[in-house]
C-alpha cells in the first residue's frame, strides 16, 4: 500500500476524501491526529491553513503583527517534512499555505498581506484568471484562489508556472530539477474539476 503524509485540517477532511477515494491503495497519515514520520512514506501533501509563524520565516518578518493564527507545532512538522521529502526526491503537492511553506522552507520569502485575493466568492468559485508559463503542465483558466499572503521572493529551487492574470500574484510553482513537485496557491481540493492534478500526483507515488 502507498503511504502519503500530510497535515489536514478537520474542515478540509471531506474535500480531500473525495480525491483519496479514487485511490483505494493509498493510506493517508494526518499529522494533526498524531505523530507521522516521513520514513517509509511515498509522498507529501501540504495543505491549506493559517499563516506561518514568524520564527520559521527565512528572514525576520518586517511586520510580524500581520501574521494570523499561526500554529508553530504544525509549522515545525511541515518544515521538517519538506526538507525530508526534497532530500529523498519524494513527490510533493503543496496547496495554499502549503506552497508558502514550500517556498519559505527552501529559502524564499512571503508578502505578509495582500488585497483582493480573499473575497468570499473566491473561496470555492473558480473566478480568478491565470496566465501560464510556456512549460506549465497543469493549466486551469480560472481558479478558486483565496488567501491573504503570497509568494514574494521565490526560492532558488522553484520555478514559477502561473500568475494571477491581472496583478501578477504567483499562483503556481514547480520544483526545478526534481522528479515531481507542484505548488499551487489555489484550492484544488474544493472542486472535482482539479481531479487531473491529483491524478498526476497520485501516479507519481511508487513503492
Amino acid at each position: 500500500m502507498l503511504h502519503l503524509a500530510s497535515w489536514i485540517r478537520e474542515c478540509d477532511d471531506a474535500h480531500f476524501a473525495r480525491f483519496f477515494a479514487l485511490r483505494p491503495d493509498l493510506r493517508v497519515s494526518n499529522a494533526r491526529l498524531g505523530p507521522v514520520a516521513l520514513a517509509g512514506t511515498h509522498g507529501l501533501l501540504l495543505t491549506g491553513g493559517p499563516d506561518i509563524a514568524a520564527e520559521f520565516h527565512a528572514e525576520p518578518p518586517a511586520e510580524p503583527a500581520l501574521i494570523m493564527d499561526a500554529e508553530p507545532a504544525r509549522d515545525a512538522w511541515e518544515f521538517a517534512a519538506v526538507r525530508a521529502a526534497v532530500a529523498r526526491g519524494l513527490p510533493v503537492l503543496a496547496i495554499c499555505k502549503g506552497v508558502q511553506v514550500l517556498n519559505v522552507a527552501l529559502g524564499g520569502t512571503l508578502l505578509l498581506d495582500i488585497r483582493g485575493h480573499d473575497l468570499p466568492e473566491m473561496k470555492s468559485a473558480n473566478v480568478q484568471p491565470l496566465r501560464y508559463a510556456a512549460g506549465a503542465r497543469h493549466r486551469f483558466e480560472m481558479v478558486n484562489s483565496s488567501h491573504h499572503q503570497a509568494l514574494d521572493r521565490v526560492a532558488d529551487g522553484l520555478e514559477v508556472e502561473a500568475w494571477h492574470a491581472d496583478d501578477g500574484t504567483i499562483e503556481q510553482v514547480r520544483l526545478r530539477d526534481f522528479p515531481w513537485g507542484v505548488g499551487v496557491q489555489y484550492h484544488p481540493e474544493r472542486d472535482m474539476a482539479y481531479a487531473p492534478l491529483f491524478a498526476d500526483f497520485f501516479a507519481q507515488l511508487t513503492s
